[in-house]
């Protein structure tokens, strides 16, 4: 019998055979749009400068030899409706799909050919734009524009090993989701539009710290060419993952870095458990048509005067509780498949995307939930069931939904004796992931007609080789010799997203400012506060420039400036002046902490007599008790250095 709690210590995705590729997606920071002459920025709800809404429902076409792709017809069956709001500033008639596109932004293809030079790919002939089908409404036109743009080609991670490259691809980035309300998507086209370039790796990943270097070795060569966006959503790493005896799953949209390798070990485990469960069933005798001829019954009866809220709630709607068993799966349902998501969470999931029900109970979780022992045993007697061998699953909502979420359940209980189903799965913030939908088919891809090819010219890779960033590797000795970081600093800041505006603060201020200091405000300063619950993303550019300009011109301590983050961090929109202010921060002038540091050394005299410079710290601590938060530190160590020089001669 399998275990029922997954410990993740006991398995090591190495020896399960792990397989990864890794597809990065990165916004480039360019003047418009790929396919118009928009802007490539996002408008805010509150900045209401003309926003037209229209409403659309899209549906799935056949490809050029008949087929009808599977995710996309998922999609289809949900019966969503997608009210648009086109900000007029950001879209234009080609995101509301009522204009054909303009030619292939030239601007974000030099930036992907310099990327491709950088990972020695190889740049194709001509560029052909490809449409690839997605009605999830994330598109006004039911598909997204992509572009292959190089081939091959590989990146080498700190470990030392290379991870080849599959493809390079140009492609629009898609709406920006706003909310859902009933069988309303509410989507804003501001983001539709802005290019991505896609770099797709081969499955040389072995462990989930190779997932993680690679993503960030990539990541910060993007950020090298100066030419990407930065910030949430900007950058975002999608998932193939596979070990032996496997199926390789694709796993959706990972935007934190540091969740990757987690994502990468429990999906490695999830699919060792489905294995194990596979390998279970098999071993109890039990066969697909076992399964998936069993009957769905009405057993509304039974809950009529349930203390379930859910199936009251679900009663009152004039809904029904039906249920089917699952012959032999019983301790299958509540056994763990990642930690905290077990086997009947799965197929849970199945059930709300199919069935578009809330969830479901299965007998490895009851009595519980308002249902009692003895409506489970009612249960088993109405279904004809073994408690010792059989599991059964019920579900209360309107009786066409509850059928639907069952068949979709009974499918996905006779897949286990397959296996690891195709499908994609998103990533949840625990490192867990759910079930999105079935993986798209070949019939996806089809060409785009109305954008004509774009030959790859000595002058366009001309243009590239200007703005080709340098290794990893180069770029950390630049640091190390250009700004005098440590080792240790230099390879921390290299990994920061605003490495860009770290270099830029250190030019301009850095001979007032030591740029250890400016780079430990990203390093350190940041991340601490961020750790702590902070909302960084309110800290803009702007506002870290305007810090290190103030402790350059000797306005602001340094201390102060974890307190000053914290302040904009809450205070987005609020002034340096009124941190300053508010915080009572007050500068102290030489003179002053001169005279704070004296009174301090004479309180101490006979201890500064005996021991001379070695006092220092302990006068340091004492004046910093004083002084924090209102005159830089460096300051404050040199007039002690030299108070207590001055006091140890006047005493000889």
């Amino acid at each position: 019998m399998i275990e029922k709690k997954v410990d993740p210590t006991k398995y090591d995705p190495k020896e399960l055979g792990l397989k990864v590729g890794l597809e990065i997606h990165q916004q480039l920071d360019t003047k418009h749009k790929l396919f118009c002459g928009c802007p490539t920025e996002l408008v805010h709800e509150h900045e209401d400068e003309g926003i037209d809404e229209f409403i659309r429902q899209l549906r799935p076409t056949r490809s050029e030899l008949g087929e009808v792709d599977i995710a996309a017809l998922f999609e289809w069956r949900k019966g969503r409706l997608y009210h648009y709001h086109a900000p007029r500033r950001a879209s234009c008639l080609v995101e509301a799909d009522e204009e054909p596109p303009h030619e292939l932004n030239e601007e974000a293809l030099v930036i992907g050919l310099a990327v491709a030079k950088a990972l020695n790919s190889t740049p194709v002939d001509e560029v052909y734009v490809m449409r690839k089908i997605v009605i999830d409404g994330s598109n006004t036109t039911g598909f997204q524009r992509t572009a292959i743009i190089a081939l091959g080609g590989e990146i080498e991670i700190p470990s030392g090993k290379k991870i080849g490259i599959q493809t390079i691809a140009i492609e629009e980035d898609a709406a920006r989701k706003l909310e859902e309300k009933g069988r309303f998507v509410h989507y804003n086209l501001d983001r539709l539009g802005i290019p991505l370039i896609e770099i797709s790796t081969a499955p040389d990943i072995e462990t989930p710290e190779e997932a993680y270097e690679t993503a960030l070795t990539i990541g910060q060569l993007l950020r090298l060419t100066k030419r990407v966006k930065r910030g949430i959503g900007t950058i975002r790493q999608d998932l193939n993952v596979s070990i032996k005896d496997g199926d390789k799953t694709e796993i959706k949209g990972v935007q934190r870095l540091d969740l990757l390798p987690i994502i990468v070990h429990y999906e490695a485990i999830r699919q060792k458990r489905l294995l194990e469960i596979k390998d279970e069933l098999i071993s109890r005798g039990i066969k697909e048509e076992d399964i998936l001829s069993q009957p769905i019954v009405d057993v509304t009866d039974v809950f009529r005067n349930t203390r379930s809220k859910v199936i009251q709630r679900a009663l009152r709607s004039k809904g029904k509780v039906l249920a089917v068993k699952l012959p032999g799966f019983s301790g299958i349902l509540g056994t763990e498949v990642q930690p905290g998501r077990r086997f009947g969470t799965e197929l849970a999931d199945y059930a709300r995307f199919w069935g578009g029900v809330g969830g479901i109970f299965h007998t490895d979780e009851l009595p519980g939930y308002g249902i009692t022992e003895d409506d489970v045993k009612k249960l088993y007697e109405r279904l004809n069931g073994d408690p010792g061998r059989d599991a059964i699953v019920l579900v209360a909502d309107k009786e066409q939904n509850a059928r639907k979420a069952l068949k979709a359940v009974m499918e996905r209980a006779a897949y286990a004796l397959r296996g690891i189903p195709k499908e994609t799965r998103a990533a949840r913030e625990d490192g867990t992931t759910r079930f999105m939908r079935p993986q798209p088919g070949s019939a996806r891809m089809y060409p785009e007609t109305d954008i004509p090819p774009i030959e790859i010219t000595e002058e366009l890779l001309a243009e590239a080789a200007k703005i080709t960033p340098p290794k990893p590797q180069e770029k950390l000795k630049e640091l190390i010799d250009r700004y005098k970081l440590s080792a240790d600093l230099a390879k921390q800041i290299i990994r920061d997203v605003r490495l860009d505006l770290f270099e830029e603060l250190a030019r301009k201020y850095g001979e007032k400012v030591s740029p250890s200091f400016i780079a430990s405000i990203f390093t350190n300063i940041l991340r601490s506060l961020a750790r702590e619950g902070a909302n960084i993303e309110n800290i803009t550019d702007e506002k870290i420039e305007e810090i290190v300009k103030a402790i350059a011109e000797n306005k602001l301590p340094k201390d102060a400036v974890p307190d000053v983050l914290l302040y904009f961090s809450k205070n987005p929109n609020k002034s340096l002046g009124q941190a300053i202010r508010e915080l009572g921060i007050t500068m102290i002038d030489r003179a002053t902490v001169e005279k704070i540091v004296e009174d301090i050394i004479r309180s101490m005299k006979d201890e500064i007599r005996s021991k001379g410079l070695r006092a220092m710290n302990k006068v340091m601590g004492r004046a910093m008790a004083k002084l924090r938060g209102r005159v830089d530190g460096k300051i404050v160590a040199e007039i002690v250095k030299k108070k207590i020089e001055e006091f140890t001669k006047t005493e000889k």
